[in-house]
């Protein structure tokens, strides 16, 4: 899948789930419930023990796109493609790193916190640009960075959750990502994998909710 396909695939899901666990077999899990419940769009981050095997499970999963979170180094982004890894993400702008996605054929998605980070990442080749942290103005921050530049494609993560999805994306952001709001921590330590089904395919059907023109 190249970045292209990749920007297409998103363009039409919207959203991903990132999960972010101390336990291999609870971010399977994790990850296997959201996907019961409609995502499509799947991140492990590379904090997750073992995610290098579960980026090489799931990538073998039929109608699965498969990505890698907190890529820090060029020997991380490659093993992580290398196991399947469709795009890379990171908290940081590394210009490095986006160089190395782009020579390994994936996209790269670095965390932003500025209107200056964002075009930063933007002119060293990342075609995605993800709002990490996200502020407390949340949409209304979406809407008023794209006003001067509307070139860029935002991606909210950490902050999103039912309840403002739809504003995210009414606002201009290109697609958003579910992490705690998905992810809840007590769900995962009691083994509510249900739980998690049923939060999916609740922000599925938000997100499906949002016409865009």
């Amino acid at each position: 899948m190249s970045p292209t396909d990749f920007l297409a695939l998103l363009k039409k899901t919207r959203a991903s789930a990132i999960i972010r666990t101390a336990r291999q077999d609870d971010a399977r899990r994790a990850i296997d419930a959201a996907i019961r419940g409609g995502f499509t769009v799947c991140e492990f981050t590379l904090t997750v023990p073992g995610a290098i095997e579960l980026i090489r499970e799931f990538a073998e999963r039929p109608g699965v796109t498969v990505g890698a979170g907190t890529v820090l180094t060029g020997d991380e982004a490659r093993a992580a493609v290398d196991a399947g890894a469709r795009f890379l993400v990171s908290p940081v702008i590394d210009e490095q790193i986006i160089g190395a996605a782009t020579r390994l054929g994936v996209a790269m998605i670095p965390g932003c916190a500025t209107p200056t980070e964002m075009l930063r990442a933007y002119r060293a080749g990342a075609p995605l640009q993800k709002l990490f942290p996200a502020p407390g103005t949340g949409p209304q921050w979406v809407a008023q960075t794209l006003a001067p530049l509307p070139f860029l494609r935002i991606v909210p993560t950490a902050g999103v959750t039912l309840d403002n999805a739809a504003a995210y994306l009414a606002a201009g952001a290109f697609a958003v990502g579910f992490v705690g709001s998905l992810f809840h921590h007590e769900d995962i330590s009691a083994g509510r994998w249900h739980a998690i089904e049923e939060r999916a395919r609740a922000m599925i059907d938000v997100v499906r909710s949002v016409h865009l023109e």
